[in-house]
């Protein structure tokens, strides 16, 4: 996507990009998905002003678009400063991408008897960088702002709607799953398709 596109311009093309991938079934975590997705997030200047307002005390979790078939959503996370996740699962595949400020990933690893070890040392995402989740390959992890004085957002693709897929969460010392299922933070989506001021603009006479 050329840099010269910005606003809700670049949150379409990436939409449009997504929905052409898409099979009548679903979309797939593919090279050329992560790489529209890593271009998304490379770029600071499309998320609209009302799906980064933070909560005093709980982490928000803003949809962007879903798919009219269920296929994939994108989801903004806007992280209050020491805010952190339940450690939990996805159910389907995703990609974090992180937009403004830093995030800590603690992946874990579920053993067979039920017990939760962490897999190796936190990671901690900086903007324009992008992590793959996947439960075929273990997506169970706690997600935590890196930030304790500011608020940090992250972007996330999900092979689903994921407000609605039934998920878990865990108890980190026993393992124990609970089901959840996340929902979203607003009852109302941003409007990518009024484009009627651009069109305007095309028109000789017409005011945008």
């Amino acid at each position: 996507m050329p840099d010269s596109v910005t606003g809700l311009d670049r949150l379409r093309c990436f939409i449009a990009t997504a929905t052409r991938l898409a099979t009548p079934d679903a979309l797939a975590q593919t090279p050329a998905l992560q790489a529209a997705f890593a271009d998304l997030v490379r770029h600071d200047d499309w998320l609209p002003d009302a799906c980064t307002a933070p909560h005093p005390q709980y982490y928000q979790q803003y949809l962007l678009h879903c798919d009219p078939l269920e296929r994939f959503s994108l989801v903004s996370f806007v992280w209050g400063p020491g805010q952190f996740t339940p450690v939990h699962d996805h159910e389907v595949w995703g990609y974090v991408g992180m937009l403004r400020g830093a995030e800590i990933n603690q992946r874990y690893v579920r053993h067979a008897d039920g017990r939760l070890t962490a897999a190796g040392e936190p990671t901690t995402l900086q903007p324009g960088d992008v992590e793959r989740l996947s439960p075929q390959e273990g997506d169970i992890h706690r997600v935590s702002n890196a930030f304790a004085d500011r608020v940090s957002i992250s972007v996330h693709l999900y092979g689903g709607n994921i407000g609605a897929v039934s998920r878990h969460v865990y108890d980190p010392e026993t393992g124990q799953p609970k089901p959840f299922v996340s929902g979203y933070s607003s009852p109302s989506l941003p409007n990518l398709w009024d484009r009627s001021a651009a069109v305007r603009a095309t028109i000789p006479g017409l005011k945008a």
